[in-house]
């Protein structure tokens, strides 16, 4: 879709006066309620789909008699000798004849550009026209339309060629707003629950785990692999292989489906999936008992449209709370709505069209709080399944709106950042965040602009507050797009008691507008908070490694009226992963075939206080779970990330293994490598593999487990023990299909 990119803060927003006693969304009151809103935004859609082709039109009209008013080329023979070339000269004008200077002008892949009267001349060679040869003529210039001539050359002629730029014409997209909330009820206690346990996944918030690719129940490892689940004990001197089964049920068909993460809740082992051929989100429940054995439990599929992003997740556990995001499209006319609002069904064996059951009543529908319309509806939805119950009794929140989605879980709320994926004319300021409290009190909105780029851009701050990086040209953390975000940057800081019922906005001093990155042979925006401090810069993401240095900028949010909150610093190397260090900060990156580690020391003036170079090299993993960092003091500690030999493109960890696992040690502010566990040597075999045969959420982690560390490499699981300067094997398992 055509997009017009708008500053972010070019447009100043009225400041909202809040009330004293905070509102919040306002649900459907009944189906048919629901289903006359929907009526009303279909045909108010389609008028304003009538209107923007009749004004594109309108516009294309303009375009077209500006074209064909330019002069027709005019053919003269030079009468030069017999072999020579032929020149293309003339003057470039705007609609009111004034002449333009600097603009572009393309002949057949050679370039000049038009002098201070707006004349050019380009001299065609010899030898690329032997005979008679059609050539373009185009203009090209940063607010008109190109401008296309068709000529037939000859040797030996001059064609004089008068153009005309024409104001350029834009096309104006539907206008759409939305997001997704949800009521959702955790127990105190049990959100607490975690916050001081082990924990063997990177993730963001303590207390909020996240699916993944390996989880711990006791003293086994429940790995999933390529459609597979297996149990490997670690409890004992040795490491073995217990159980394994199929990440979906008997009776489920796996073609087409990918089963991505994987969940531990006491005896609970969920995986989620999303199968493109049956369309739908899919949970598969096992039991897992105390001595690592798994059963099949039940498979319940949900309605929904692809979750995947290539850096966020969709699944949170708190307690036994499974918290999953997943968006609905209504492309298109509808001709039910009630049978596309989301629902689950048991997939049960001998009846696998099992009649699904609606798990989002009009009561828990809101609608969008402002005006919307456009092509890309979503049902934006938030289910809560209970793990402790046998049969989950999922339930789902849901607001219609556009498709562009950010999903992110706190430890006290769920939010999500809907705007339009087009950018047309005022699509920036009807963005909605919503916010849905973990104590199941009601949802809450407010209308902001831009878009963040993945769950990272969010952090709840204990004092009450959200912080959230924006940009201008950002379309949310669905698949690729987080890779592709641009424009101006900018970091919003609300209250949460901002927050009512939609029909505020957040006014434009809450912006801070930050510099944005430069790094022109960087496409990849990486962000983190870590302390008081905004990190972010560029990288190569899953593109080939740059060799050039970048820049690192750092926004002390703490600080924000202070002059000294804002730090550069030059890095040798790419952004491509922001990590927490202890109270500091990690930036991993690539620069040409070495993969770089350089430590920023957060406190008093941010600076670079250590750097590794680990020659040959690229990350193993590009997701945040790849990476661990293991605290043993303030100032000392262990990190660890997958590693793969250098010089590769970011996409190649789908295909290829990581080579091992990089352990280097923290001393106060010191990195020293202590080594790697490696893999063995790749052997071909069949695993036999059936569904996931892709490892899109990667296949190494690095464990930190019990005082022990571990190295998940694939189907290999390889324990080192950390001594003095060094990390030596202890024991390795395969646990590949025949082993």
């Amino acid at each position: 879709m055509r997009r017009i990119l708008l500053p972010l803060l070019s447009v100043v927003l009225a400041v909202p006066l809040y009330s004293q006693q905070q509102a919040t969304l306002r649900p459907f009151e009944s189906d048919s309620q629901l289903l006359t809103y929907f009526h009303d935004a279909r045909e108010a859609q389609e008028r304003a789909r009538i209107a923007a082709q009749k004004e594109w039109q309108a516009r294309q009209d303009a375009l077209n008699r500006c074209r064909n008013a330019a002069a027709k080329p005019r053919t003269t023979h030079l009468g030069l000798p017999v072999g020579s070339g032929a020149l293309i000269r003339g003057r470039v004008t705007d609609e009111q004849g004034r002449p333009q200077p600097a603009t572009a002008v393309v002949v057949s892949g050679m370039q000049t550009s038009t002098d201070d009267s707006g004349r050019y001349r380009v001299n065609v060679p010899a030898d690329s026209l032997k005979t008679r040869r059609a050539v373009y003529v185009r203009t090209a210039r940063i607010g008109f339309s190109s401008t296309d001539r068709l000529l037939t050359l000859f040797p030996r002629v001059s064609v004089d060629v008068d153009l005309r730029l024409c104001a350029a014409t834009v096309q104006l997209e539907g206008i759409t707003v939305a997001a997704a909330q949800a009521s959702i009820s955790v127990d105190g206690a049990m959100a607490a629950r975690g916050l001081g346990e082990e924990q063997i996944t990177n993730v963001q918030h303590a207390g909020v785990d996240e699916g993944g690719i390996v989880k711990v129940h006791g003293d086994y490892l429940v790995i999933l692999r390529r459609g597979r689940l297996i149990t490997v004990a670690i409890g004992g001197s040795e490491l073995k292989p217990t159980a394994a089964a199929d990440a979906f049920g008997p009776d489920v068909n796996p073609r087409g489906t990918w089963y991505d993460e994987l969940l531990v809740s006491r005896d609970k082992v969920v995986v989620i999936g999303y199968s493109y051929d049956r369309g739908g989100t899919e949970l598969g429940v096992f039991n897992i008992d105390d001595g690592g054995h798994l059963t099949y439990a039940a498979t319940y599929q949900l309605r929904s449209n692809d979750y995947y992003s290539d850096r966020n997740y969709a699944s949170r556990l708190i307690g036994t709370k499974l918290i999953f995001y997943a968006p609905l499209y209504l492309w298109g006319k509808v001709d039910n709505l009630l049978t596309a609002l989301p629902a689950v069904r048991r997939w049960s064996r001998g009846a696998k069209d099992g009649a699904f059951r609606r798990i989002a009543p009009a009561d828990r529908v809101y609608r969008s709080p402002v005006p919307w319309g456009g092509d890309d509806i979503a049902l934006h939805t938030v289910t809560v399944c209970d793990l402790a119950t046998p049969d989950l009794g999922c339930q789902a929140t849901v607001v219609v709106g556009p498709s562009g989605r950010v999903f992110y879980v706190s430890p006290h709320a769920v939010y999500i950042w809907a705007s339009a994926w087009s950018r047309s004319a005022g699509s920036e300021n009807r963005a909605m965040l919503y916010r849905m409290p973990l104590d199941g009190s009601a949802p809450s909105a407010l209308g902001v602009s831009g878009s963040p780029v993945d769950q990272f851009s969010f952090l709840e701050t204990d004092e009450g507050h959200l912080n959230v990086v924006v940009r201008s040209d950002a379309l949310g953390d669905a698949m690729w797009l987080p890779e592709f975000a641009r424009g101006d940057v900018a970091l919003l800081r609300v209250p949460l008691q901002s927050f009512g019922d939609g029909s505020d906005r957040v006014p434009w001093w809450r912006y801070h507008r930050l510099p944005a990155p430069n790094d022109s042979n960087r496409y990849s925006f990486q962000n983190r908070f870590v302390g008081g401090y905004l990190l972010y810069g560029m990288g190569s993401g899953w593109g080939r490694p740059r060799g050039d240095s970048t820049t690192l900028f750092l926004y002390q949010w703490t600080r924000a009226d202070s002059d000294v909150s804002s730090t550069r610093i030059r890095l040798p190397h790419g952004v491509d992963r922001i990590e927490v260090m202890g109270d500091d900060a990690i930036i991993v990156g690539t620069a040409g075939d070495d993969l770089h580690f350089s430590g920023i020391r957060i406190a008093g003036t941010p600076r670079t206080a250590q750097h590794y170079v680990m020659a040959d090299a690229s990350q193993g993993e590009l997701r945040s779970q790849g990476f661990f960092y293991r605290r043993d003091s303030d100032d000392a500690g262990v990190l660890a990330l997958p590693v793969r030999g250098g010089g590769r493109a970011g996409w190649r960890h789908l295909i290829e293994g990581s080579a091992g696992v990089l352990f280097l040690a923290n001393h106060a502010g010191r990195f020293d490598r202590l080594g790697v566990l490696a893999a063995d040597a790749p052997r071909k075999q069949n695993d036999a593999c059936r569904a996931s045969c892709v490892d899109w959420y990667g296949n190494a982690r690095p464990l930190f487990l019990h005082g022990r560390v571990f190295a998940l490499l694939g189907y290999e699981l390889v324990e080192g023990r950390i001594a003095a300067d060094s990390i030596r094997e202890m024991r390795r398992v395969n646990f590949s299909p025949g082993q």
